[in-house]
């Protein structure tokens, strides 16, 4: 159902300033160019709660209600509040209402975010009475939550002790409690933690609002819910309504809600004051992890909230600086040596934003030569003048990224927060970090005059107001033994009867979290039936057109931006040369090509793209696995008034780089090097189902080639023989340029209008491609069988990552409807409350892939064998799985609308040209969608057998630290200390 569309580009004169609806005041209004449509301010009247509606054509709507929640320690609560308020209520009494609505809602976002100074519970869907569900149920978790009554959901969700009698051990566990060891366990989260204290030391920001571990088992329930009692109240609440709706309803459900909320006199919440500007003295910390992640890092506070262009002008002036190795400051930074990357990046959604640049990878003793080399070089750039080409390549780059806003979720949540940027801090000012139109005239005119260069020093050696810290590894010690000092010294203060009270506790916690919800309690929840999903939407037309080369054509409506993906076929790529390919994207568009050296080059991307990319792209027939194709893919994008420059500049990059510059080559793959060792520590799950996905197959090893942990192996042994290997790896690089770039091996997708796309073949012609020739036309790749095997990566951090697999046997196939149904129901059900709930890790999922693949993995997780020991228990679990009727209908409502979600165009042209690339046939949507619809308890009961032969076959994964490794019972073939 979608309400239908009308002109939001005017005011609505029945919205004028004054007028009252449904218990709200309109106390602002006013044309929002940047959404094409308005905002409307609203005041409750009964209780002074604030509202704002983003009011534009977008059907994808949502609803957000958000809380001022400074903290006033470290103790985790307002993130710990922030899961619990989800974990029922008064009128929904069930023990999870948010899995519950991922397993039955068509909603199309569902989260809740904790940040430094506020709490935001958002949600999303295109279908009005889903919206309206979902916006029931969480403004009764916020408003009415369980915790009142379940002091558990605290020990679940924060932290409880846990007593193993046969190790005489005590452990602490909870849910946040290990997402938090998670974080701690990231160098460059804690190096921003240490930064926001010192910059912060009087204020909520100089407090972890997620919770430090070894803060999180001082909170008491006694303050838990009393800081619930004093900031989740009306007068300290925001709620944001987004997109096309009859906002008078929509305004009159909310009322009904806000007249029945409870009145806590529980005292004021926190308060939320600004830091006296002050000079941090230089700090050294300690940190257990590897030696690679030494880092030096200063923090310039750079004003307020209030000075939204200041803040879009410190984003455009931070990439100038050091949006890449050419960038002036960046360059002059890493020619020094003091270490692998400089990284810049203002944090502008706090009360007093800070810009922060951080070294990568330091070398011992750098840390005050690298203060100094930065402010010398930004006084030396302030005196001679910032170079105004870098200036309007960067103010062009934040133009096409503002005017494009993919956010990666939907418009709607993402406005949602930037409303938040201003109006946490001022009632007045609810959209100016939605608006950017005057600030960057105003920005553009700056070019003209000194603007950048008094913003530059007044940021940065003019401040007073920074902080200056030195994350220096060491190899024992840290907060994992001090937690290990601490409960030990608990347990020998503890009596018989003090464990004996913990075990207690505990068991009571299980029974409750193991009871199931009664049918009365689950009736209580909203809930769509299989009525109200509607017909499929059609996909966009797309088409082979004529042109200079093959072509896909998606004529769709970009919002005059143009998008497209060159597709080159990689099998004229020995599989030993696949590592190269890895390096050749990470390089491509960094280094010189004949017409433009590197730093010309990068001024003439950001000037004229929106993007410009390299990766890989591997697929396989869905019906056989081993039928794979393996494509480089080069992406660009670019405004409609810039569609020839989307034609010339890929073609220069591709086919006019020179590999000769091997010192900037090394420092762009000491940056490759870097960046995946911190993806292996904070989202070690993908590294280890990728590894599962090896053992099982074909198409996961390539990529494992390309960007995987055997790329990681092959930079890691590049870069310690680097001066005696570099010149064969240049020779090679140059030479799989001239056999992958050629015109017999590339499909090309264009996303835009037809005349834009005219415009790009005028201008680009055959894009400056050949047919290959001699032995570049021989078909080469061949991609070895996969092989099952239970694999240990070491990883410095105090929790892991568990993956196990299975072949998907041919008999099993067939449904694609009711694996996408199962796979719902083992996530959301059995694995959510066996090793999320109970286990205590924070994520976990199953997969499901046709090709071939049944994977389970989790996340920030502290157990290898007991999550082992779940997934094990899954295959007996779904053979007896017995939905009723409701439940049914509710995860076939939630996977359909997963699966209608709407998507950018971008995005939907990719998905239709992976279905082209792999062969499916034009029917398959329909086809699964109506599978889905169809799917019964009998045909999920029958893939069962499917999960149950991992007792024969499987593969294991885990990345972990050393210790959870060496204490697993698992007999791996393979332990690999893999960052040593």
């Amino acid at each position: 159902m979608t309400t239908p569309e009308k002109n939001y580009h005017e005011l609505d004169p029945a919205l004028a300033i004054g007028t009252h609806h449904a218990g709200f005041t309109v106390v602002a209004a006013e044309p929002l160019a940047e959404i094409s449509g308005a905002f409307y301010q609203f005041r409750h009247d009964a209780s002074g709660a604030r509202a704002l509606w983003l009011a534009c054509a977008d059907n994808n709507k949502s609803f957000a209600i958000a809380f001022k929640t400074p903290p006033a320690n470290s103790t985790g609560v307002f993130h710990i509040l922030e899961h619990s308020v989800l974990c029922g209520s008064e009128h929904y009494p069930v023990k999870e209402p948010f899995v519950n609505l991922l397993k039955t809602s068509m909603q199309t976002f569902l989260n809740a975010l904790t940040f430094p100074d506020k709490t935001m519970y958002p949600v999303a869907s295109t279908n009005v009475q889903d919206l309206e569900n979902l916006m029931g149920v969480y403004l009764d978790a916020v408003l009415h939550p369980a915790i009142y009554q379940r002091p558990r959901i605290f020990e679940q969700e924060g932290w409880h002790y846990e007593y193993d009698r046969e190790a005489d051990a005590l452990a602490y566990n909870g849910v946040v409690f290990n997402e938090m060891k998670g974080v701690y366990s990231d160098p460059s989260e804690v190096d921003f933690h240490e930064v926001m204290h010192d910059l912060f030391p009087n204020t909520a920001y100089g407090f972890e609002s997620g919770g430090n571990p070894r803060d999180i088992p001082t909170l008491t329930y006694e303050d838990f819910i009393n800081t619930h009692a004093r900031h989740y109240n009306l007068a300290n609440s925001y709620t944001i309504l987004y997109g096309n709706m009859d906002i008078d309803r929509e305004l009159a459900f909310v009322d009904e809600r806000f007249q029945a909320a409870k009145t806590r006199d529980a005292g004021d919440p926190n308060p939320l004051v600004a830091q006296a500007p002050a000079q941090a003295p230089f700090r050294r910390y300690e940190m257990q992890t590897t030696p690679e992640n030494a880092s030096v890092s200063v923090g310039y506070v750079i004003g307020s909230s209030a000075e939204r262009e200041r803040m879009l002008a410190t984003d455009i002036l931070l990439d100038t600086l050091c949006g890449s190795n050419e960038a002036p400051l960046k360059k002059r930074i890493l020619e020094e040596g003091l270490g692998a990357d400089v990284q810049c990046s203002p944090i502008d959604d706090l009360l007093q934003p800070f810009a922060l640049f951080h070294l990568v990878s330091a070398k011992e003793g750098v840390a005050q030569r690298f203060r100094e080399l930065l402010e010398s070089t930004c006084r030396e750039l302030v005196e001679t003048g910032i170079p105004r080409d870098r200036l309007r390549a960067s103010i062009a780059q934040a133009e096409f990224n503002l005017r494009e806003g993919d956010w990666g979720y939907p418009d709607g949540i993402a406005l949602s927060m930037r409303a938040m940027t201003s109006w946490l801090y001022d009632d007045e000012h609810p959209v100016d970090y939605i608006r950017y139109e005057d600030a960057l005239a105003a920005i553009k005119a700056g070019l003209e005059n000194d603007y950048f260069e008094r913003l530059l020093a007044s940021i940065t050696y003019e401040n007073g107001h920074t902080a200056f810290v030195e994350l220096v590894p060491v190899e024992e010690g840290g907060d994992a033994k001090e937690e290990q000092a601490e409960l030990a010294a608990a347990l020998a203060d503890m009596t018989d009867d003090d464990l004996a009270h913990i075990d207690a506790e505990v068991a009571a916690l299980r029974y409750e979290q193991e009871a199931p919800d009664s049918p009365e309690a689950l009736a209580t929840l909203p809930q769509l039936g299989i009525e109200d999903i509607g017909e499929m939407e059609p996909e966009p037309h797309n088409e082979l057109v004529e042109a200079p080369l093959p072509c896909i054509a998606h004529e769709v409506d970009t919002h005059k931006v143009d998008y497209v993906y060159h597709y080159f076929n990689l099998d004229r790529v020995a599989f030993e040369e696949l590592p190269y390919v890895g390096l050749l994207i990470r390089l491509l568009g960094d280094l010189d090509t004949t017409e433009h050296d590197a730093a010309e080059l990068d001024t003439l991307i950001e000037e004229n793209l929106g993007d410009l990319s390299f990766f890989t792209n591997t697929v396989c027939a869905d019906d056989d696995p081993n039928d794979v194709s393996s494509y480089l893919v080069a992406f660009a994008s670019s405004l409609a008034d810039h569609v020839e420059s989307l034609a010339t500049i890929p073609a220069e990059v591709w086919g006019k780089t020179l590999f000769t510059d091997r010192d900037d080559i090394r420092k762009i793959l000491d940056q490759v090097r870097n960046k995946m060792e911190m993806s292996f520590i904070g989202s070690g799950h993908a590294a280890a189902l990728a590894r599962v996905g090896c053992q099982l197959t074909k198409a996961p090893i390539v990529a494992a080639q390309i960007s995987g942990v055997d790329f990681y192996q092959f930079l890691r042994e590049l870069l310690d023989n680097y001066d005696e290997r570099i010149d064969g790896v240049c020779e090679k690089l140059a030479e799989l340029c001239r056999r992958i770039f050629t015109s017999d091996s590339v499909l090309v997708s264009f996303i835009g209008p037809a005349e834009d796309r005219e415009r790009f073949w005028a201008a680009g012609g055959t894009l400056g491609l050949a047919p290959a020739t001699g032995d570049g036309a021989t078909h080469r790749l061949v991609i070895p069988e996969p092989a099952l095997c239970n694999e240990a990566y070491i990883i410095p951090s105090t929790v892991g990552f568990v993956a196990e697999g299975t072949h998907l046997m041919p008999e099993f196939a067939d449904n694609i409807g009711a694996w996408k149904v199962a796979t719902r129901a083992i996530t959301f059900d059995r694995l959510w409350n066996e090793v999320r709930v109970k286990g205590g890790a924070y994520g976990v999922g199953f997969r499901h892939n046709q090709s071939g693949m049944l994977r389970f993995h989790s996340y920030r997780d502290p157990n290898i064998d007991a999550t082992l020991a779940r997934y094990g228990e899954v295959a007996e679990w779904l053979s007896g799985l017995e939905l009723e009727e409701r439940e049914l209908t509710g995860y076939v409502v939630s996977v359909v609308g997963s699966f209608d979600a709407p998507v950018k165009p971008r995005e939907a042209a990719r998905n239709q040209d992976d279905a082209r690339l792999s062969k499916r046939d034009a029917g398959y949507r329909k086809r699964v969608r109506d599978q889905i619809i169809a799917t019964t308890n009998e045909q999920i009961r029958s893939l069962a057998p499917a999960l149950a032969h991992m007792d024969e076959e499987r593969g294991i994964c885990v990345f972990a630290g050393r210790e959870a490794i060496e204490a697993s019972s698992v007999a791996f073939d393979k332990v690999v200390d893999l960052l040593a």
